[in-house]
C-alpha cells in the first residue's frame, strides 16, 4: 500500500493554469502489477483535474487505503490477491456507497463485466483502452452513473435483467441498441457510456445473435419494426 502526498487544489491551479476553484478528482488505483500501476498513474498525472492519492496491490491493502486517503474514484483490477476484485468491489460499495469504482481489467468476458456492473461498478474498462481516454472515463464515473445496475427513477430493474417485450435483450443491450439507432459510431457510443469500444462491440454481438440480424443497419430496422426504440 502506498499513500501519495498530492498538492492542494490551489497549488495545482498555480502550476497548471487550472481554475483555483476547480475541485480535483482524487483517485486511488489498485492492481497487482507494478508496471500497470505506474502506467495508470502516468496517464492520470498528465491532467490537471485528477490526482492519484494512493496505490494498492492487494484487495486488503485497498480496503485499508480508502479510509485514509478518501478518494472520489477507485480503479480496481478484477483479479487481485488477498481479496479479489469483485469481492473488494462489493465491500467498497457496502461501506462507501458514494465512492465510484471503475473496474480496469484484461478480461472482456461478458460474465465478468455483468458481474462487476451488478455489484455496483460505475464502469468497466479493458486494459487495452487508450491511456488518453482514461481521464475521461474517470471523470464520467465521478460525475454521473455509468451503466449502473440498480433500479433507476423510472423503476427499471437490474441492467442485466431481461424484460418482457425486449426480445431477449437485457436493459444494457437495449440501451446500446437505442444509441445505435441514433447513428453514432461504436467509438462515440463508448465515449457516451464511458466504457471501451470492445465493451460496445460485445454487446452488439449479443444483440445481433439474439435478434437474428447481421449488422447495425439490420439491428436498427428490427428495433424500429418491433417497437424496441421510438
Amino acid at each position: 500500500m502506498r499513500i501519495i502526498e498530492s498538492p492542494s487544489t490551489t497549488s495545482m491551479a498555480l502550476t497548471t493554469g487550472a481554475s483555483p476553484i476547480q475541485k480535483l478528482t482524487r483517485v486511488a488505483i489498485a492492481d497487482d502489477h507494478r508496471l500497470m500501476l505506474d502506467g495508470i498513474k502516468r496517464a492520470l498525472d498528465r491532467v490537471p483535474d485528477i490526482t492519484v492519492v494512493g496505490e494498492a496491490m492487494t484487495g486488503e491493502d485497498l480496503m485499508a487505503l480508502v479510509p485514509r486517503v478518501h478518494p472520489d474514484v477507485v480503479t480496481l483490477d478484477i483479479r487481485m490477491p488477498k481479496g479479489d476484485g469483485l469481492a473488494t468491489l462489493q465491500a467498497l460499495r457496502r461501506l462507501y456507497p458514494n465512492l465510484k469504482v471503475v473496474m480496469l481489467s484484461m478480461s472482456d468476458d461478458p460474465e465478468h463485466i455483468d458481474a462487476a456492473l451488478r455489484l455496483g461498478a460505475s464502469s468497466y474498462l479493458v486494459k487495452s483502452i487508450n491511456p488518453l481516454d482514461l481521464p475521461t472515463a474517470i471523470r464520467g464515473a465521478r460525475h454521473r452513473t455509468v451503466y449502473h445496475p440498480r433500479a433507476n427513477m423510472s423503476g427499471d430493474t437490474a441492467a442485466g435483467a431481461i424484460h418482457p417485450g425486449s426480445h431477449g435483450l437485457t436493459s444494457r443491450e437495449l440501451a446500446v441498441l437505442k444509441l445505435v439507432a441514433e447513428g453514432p459510431s461504436n467509438v462515440d457510443i463508448a465515449r457516451m457510456l464511458c466504457v471501451t469500444e470492445q465493451t460496445v462491440k460485445f454487446h452488439l454481438s449479443n444483440i445481433y445473435h439474439k435478434l437474428g440480424v447481421r449488422n447495425r443497419t439490420e439491428a436498427t430496422g428490427y428495433a424500429y419494426h418491433h417497437g424496441l426504440v421510438d
